[in-house]
């Protein structure tokens, strides 16, 4: 393959874009590759588009490799299967739906669980069709309230989703094992530095989930990690190590004070230090019960429910470790405390939440046994002594408190956890029978009784993952690409005109008739430094400069990651430089 510069479809920029706001989305758009089309949508340009084929194609030489069968769904889908599994609800204002010309609703496709379903029921009949596993990569398509940073959050993306289904849970494992693994070695391939990590499941369902998150500061995902063994979670999914139950009749009898002006913790703490209320001093915030008041909305529900949820006072209340603890609802801020003046702000305790029939729901640090400073349900006052089990009983827990640097590790009794950055860029789940129950498929077992398959599910940002190697494979200058994702091998500059062209496009001629991917910068109106910082920009792995020692065989090699600059005889060339694969 031979591009030339003089007639590419390309335009660099030599200032980044005003909306770009991450070094991918500034340096993809710097170097030409993508252009912005519509909010959270771009078009691939020529060099965009080989990176992008060359990304899909390892993706889809791993999928083979571990007996995926290719197939293609539409992305127009149907009302009526997303209707039967609910989530036509579930997914609310996060999907596009449109109706055609005969009043019937369909939505662009999201995620394909219910189309690979229906395909396996209408075509697979007997255990012995099993195990099989099929996968796609196709556009996807989600409604992001905020579309931004270029290609990590947008509104359609490539993406590659595979569907394992077998007869029994051992079945399932495996191909979880064999996805799980596939996706390292294709993350490997790419060039990635990544880390898996347990995570919660959300709209897809089931129970194993796990992310790979590339590491990058500019990541929408938190993780933490553990500094004594190999614990790694999505914050959403950190598990609270819950304290432990003590005697509810330890505690003297709770006793409400007067505490004006204290609406925040902070300024609670500070008076019942200054009070000795309830005849202690050394009160901190993790001492006092915060109560925070959200609204859930359930798929296809009228009216929103309240919940209290509660928190020591030194957490703050996580909204999307909540939302994902209380998916398939969606969750935000109560603020109508004028129409609910049973709900004192900012004094509110968990006393009288039973009564209002409130549900209440604590962080599992708020265990039975436990005495707490809080609300006394009255203005300007607080009550000491109100301990879990005896003056209150909260309807469950939940994790919905904030995770912090330093928190103990759930897995180990001496770690601690750290707080890191990532874009996601693989889910794997163990679906189970949610779609299979929800379609009723049954296929003939072996002694003659019908069984119903249980599912996996894969998913692999394919557009988003050019994005991610962007941004952990870039420097001040530009693109640093991989040489398995690069758009060519080899990137043949004339730092000259007249003979230099004409020798720099016999050149490129040559490696390209070998089997080399070769973009060659013919151009003759632009300056050798506006050529240098154009190679540097689009971050080819190798570049070769055909300059002042051209007329003595010599050439310059340069290498893009490490800097390094050699110069040899031309004839030498061919041993270095080895189509990537």
């Amino acid at each position: 393959m031979l591009l030339r510069m003089s007639t590419l479809f390309l335009r660099t920029l030599r200032e980044d874009p005003a909306d770009a706001e991450v070094p991918s989305h500034r340096l993809l758009l710097r170097a030409g590759y993508v252009r912005r089309a519509a909010p959270g949508g771009y078009t691939w340009l020529p060099l965009g588009r080989l990176v992008l084929d060359r990304v899909t194609e390892v993706v889809r030489e791993e999928m083979v490799a571990i007996g995926g069968q290719e197939v293609l769904f539409p992305a127009l889908l149907p009302r009526e299967p997303y209707e039967t599994t609910g989530r036509w609800t579930e997914y609310g204002d996060d999907i596009f739906t449109l109706t055609d010309r005969r009043g019937a609703d369909y939505l662009l496709g999201p995620t394909h669980e219910e189309m690979a379903t229906l395909l396996v029921r209408d075509t697979l009949t007997s255990y012995r069709d099993f195990p099989v596993s099929i996968f796609q990569i196709q556009t996807k398509y989600r409604d992001e309230a905020r579309p931004r940073a270029g290609l990590l959050r947008g509104r359609e993306f490539l993406m590659k989703d595979s569907y394992s289904f077998d007869l029994d849970r051992a079945g399932l494992a495996a191909a979880y094992d064999r996805h799980r693994a596939a996706y390292q070695r294709i993350f490997d391939r790419l060039g990635l530095t990544y880390t898996i990590v347990a995570a919660t499941s959300g709209a897809m369902g089931g129970s194993a989930s796990e992310e790979f998150l590339a590491a990058t500061e500019v990541g929408e995902d938190t993780f933490v990690g553990c500094t004594a063994c190999d614990y790694a979670a999505n914050t959403e999914a950190v598990a609270t190590p819950p304290a432990a139950v003590g005697d509810v009749h330890a505690h003297p009898p709770a006793q409400v004070h007067d505490t004006p002006e204290t609406p925040t913790i902070e300024s609670l703490v500070a008076l019942a230090n200054d009070r000795r209320l309830g005849g202690r001093s050394g009160w901190t915030a993790a001492d006092t019960l915060k109560n925070v008041v959200v609204e859930l909305r359930r798929p296809g529900a009228d009216e929103p429910e309240l919940l209290v949820v509660g928190v020591p006072g030194d957490r703050e209340v996580d909204l999307e470790r909540l939302g994902a603890a209380v998916s398939p609802a969606t969750v935000s801020m109560f603020d109508n405390f004028a129409g609910r003046p049973e709900l004192v702000r900012g004094y509110l305790g968990p006393q009288v939440l039973a009564k209002l029939g409130i549900r209440y729901l604590v962080d599992p640090r708020v265990a039975t046994g436990t005495a707490w400073l809080t609300g006394a349900n009255e203005p300007g006052r607080h009550a000491t002594d109100v301990v879990c089990g005896r003056d209150f009983t909260p309807d469950g827990t939940i994790e919905a408190a904030d995770v912090r640097a330093g928190d103990p590790c759930p897995a180990c009794r001496p770690g601690a956890l750290t707080i890191r950055r990532g874009i996601e860029i693989g889910h794997v789940f163990q679906l189970g029978r949610r779609y299979t129950d929800a379609f009723r498929v049954d296929v003939l077992g072996q002694d003659g009784r019908p069984v119903r398959p249980t599912m996996g599910c894969y998913g692999i940002g394919v557009s988003r993952a050019v994005a991610a190697i962007a941004e952990q494979h870039h420097d001040g200058q530009g693109l640093v690409w991989p040489s398995a994702v690069a758009p060519c091998d080899v990137h043949l500059v004339a730092a000259g005109k007249g003979p230099q062209v004409e020798a720099a496009l016999e050149l490129a001629e040559e490696f390209a008739g070998r089997g080399l991917r070769v973009l060659v910068d013919d151009r003759t109106h632009v300056s050798a430094g506006v050529k240098f910082a154009d190679a540097e920009l689009i971050g080819i792995p190798r570049t070769v400069v055909l300059g002042r020692r051209w007329a003595d065989g010599y050439v310059e090699l340069r290498g893009r990651a490490t800097g390094e600059r050699t110069e040899l005889p031309a004839a030498a060339l061919w041993e270095l430089l080895t189509p990537s694969r």
